[in-house]
């Protein structure tokens, strides 16, 4: 999942505070950007496993143009003192522990899926790409 992170510099200091829109109080103080990038990377994925452990939903991102213009909403003072990244996580480990299933589909479909996964690195597995797929159609369900 693309999570928006947001760089603001704390009060024109040499430090950057480091927050994640989508998780509440999932934020960091750092002295780099690259230091920042790496660091965020890791609370993002300690925060998730926390959700994960109480059973907590995984909150699904929004898109960092959405959470710009809240941003510039709500602080319209320093919106252009700040700018925005994402960081790709992978999820699937905090969705819970992995059902085996049957699903049936047509054969032209799951060559086409398999020959998407033999050449993307994104993508491990056949069930992997479903799994993606899946979540990408869900995303636009709470979108509505």
């Amino acid at each position: 999942m693309n999570y928006a992170i947001v760089f603001a510099n704390t009060n024109n200091s040499e430090h950057y505070q480091v927050s994640v829109p989508d998780l509440p109080g999932c934020s960091i103080n750092v002295k780099s950007i690259d230091l920042g990038l790496e660091k965020i990377s890791q609370s993002i994925k300690s925060h998730l496993a926390i959700l994960a452990e109480y059973g907590e939903k995984i909150p699904t991102a929004l898109s960092v143009e959405k959470h710009r213009q809240q941003y510039a909403l709500d602080n319209p003072h320093t919106y252009s003192q700040v700018f925005w990244a994402i960081v790709d996580i992978d999820i699937s480990a905090y969705l819970g522990k992995s059902q085996k299933i049957n699903v049936t589909l047509p054969e032209l479909l799951i060559k086409q899926i398999d020959e998407c996964v033999s050449k993307s690195a994104a993508h491990k597995t056949r069930s992997g790409f479903i799994a993606s797929a899946c979540l990408v159609e869900l995303k636009k369900e709470v979108t509505y």
